[in-house]
């Protein structure tokens, strides 16, 4: 992807993640969204903040990621929050493992890649393609959800990706370093999952990492 490209894509993302918060303020009173970090929520304990809005839609069942901070524009509703939120665990927790269970279970058969890399399957078997990627070169790759925005029928993400380079890529070999880039994923919700997101990571960072040179 050529640098006027990416910085294309980023205005695109940095737009779009920017109406998504004007959309959740514009369309509900000042205290329609709600932002707390998990910081906040471990100092109040178990049943302060974990009680309410909006850390009451975070699905805590076991070995599915978490938020570390997340806004919810309330307008929406508690149930369809709720199923947004979950909706963005599934997706992340499928990327901070690679488990196909978790992908099928948040994404849909018809699902659209619209800031599809070169190379890269369209549909459902893009993320598949990626992710086993992704883990021939870092292994031990995990996916921390570090900020999840809820406003409509977008689910808005900042991801940290991290682990070692100790298998290959591009026909390097890894000697172990540490690997850690960030991306920004907008997930649009169907009904009863994602259909089509755009998104970007920071592919330079990683590839200086990885020690390889852009193409």
């Amino acid at each position: 992807m050529t640098g006027t490209t990416h910085m294309r894509i980023r205005t695109i993302l940095a737009a779009a993640s920017a109406a998504l918060c004007s959309v959740a303020l514009a369309s509900a009173p000042a205290t329609a969204t709600s932002t707390v970090s998990a910081a906040a929520v471990t100092a109040a304990g178990p049943h302060g903040a974990h009680a309410s809005w909006p850390w009451n839609l975070v699905d805590r069942s076991p070995g599915l990621v978490r938020p570390k901070a997340l806004t919810v524009d309330r307008s929406i509703g508690a149930r369809r929050a709720a199923r947004e939120v979950r909706l963005a665990q599934l997706l992340y927790t499928f990327w901070d493992t690679g488990d196909r269970k978790y992908l099928d279970a948040a994404v849909s058969p018809g699902f659209r890649d619209n800031t599809l890399p070169p190379g890269r399957p369209q549909g459902i078997e893009g993320p598949l393609f990626a992710s086993k990627r992704f883990r021939a070169a870092v292994p031990d790759l995990t996916c921390e959800l570090a900020d999840v925005l809820v406003a409509g029928d977008r689910i808005t993400a900042r991801l940290v990706f991290r682990g070692h380079f100790t298998g290959t890529f591009a026909g390097v070999t890894g000697k172990g370093q540490a690997v850690e880039f960030n991306a920004i994923d907008i997930q649009h919700a169907g009904r009863d999952k994602i259909i089509e997101d755009w998104h970007i990571e920071d592919n330079q960072t990683l590839l200086t990492q990885l020690g390889v040179t852009a193409s």
